[in-house]
């Protein structure tokens, strides 16, 4: 049997505004109204459901493997909105991505405190 993830669900302040900040920096369709969630479609097999709830939490991380082609394409949107991106988990390089595994990857920060990460390599594939 394969285990794959259906869904993911995070907390968000303002579940509509993080829900849009996903889709249009990963370039996914519209967020949709999903019983008490706002659903981003990320694919055929998976969705993130942001919902608002009545108390703090604390920021999750979620990485993202896309394609060099699809990177440029995040790197480029994120800039235009002059959203902070850093090489590194630490927040250390600020405005840079990294080279693992001969890929790319960036880390950026959601509207609901949230912890994104694009790769365009797994890590540990070599390269």
């Amino acid at each position: 049997m394969a285990v794959r993830i259906d869904h993911l669900a995070l907390a968000a302040h303002d579940a509509q505004e993080s829900a849009q900040f996903l889709a249009h920096v990963l370039g996914l369709p519209d967020p949709h109204p999903w019983g008490p969630f706002i659903a981003v479609d990320v694919d055929d097999t998976f969705t993130i459901d942001y919902a608002a709830p009545p108390i703090e939490w604390p920021g999750q991380h979620v990485a993202f493997l896309i394609s060099e082609d699809e990177f440029d394409v995040v790197l480029a949107k994120l800039q235009y909105r002059g959203i902070t991106y850093w090489a590194d988990p630490q927040q250390r390089w600020v405005g840079e991505y990294n080279t693992h595994d001969g890929g790319r990857g960036l880390y950026f920060d959601d509207p609901g405190g949230h912890h994104f990460e694009v790769i365009t390599r797994r890590y540990g594939s070599g390269g």
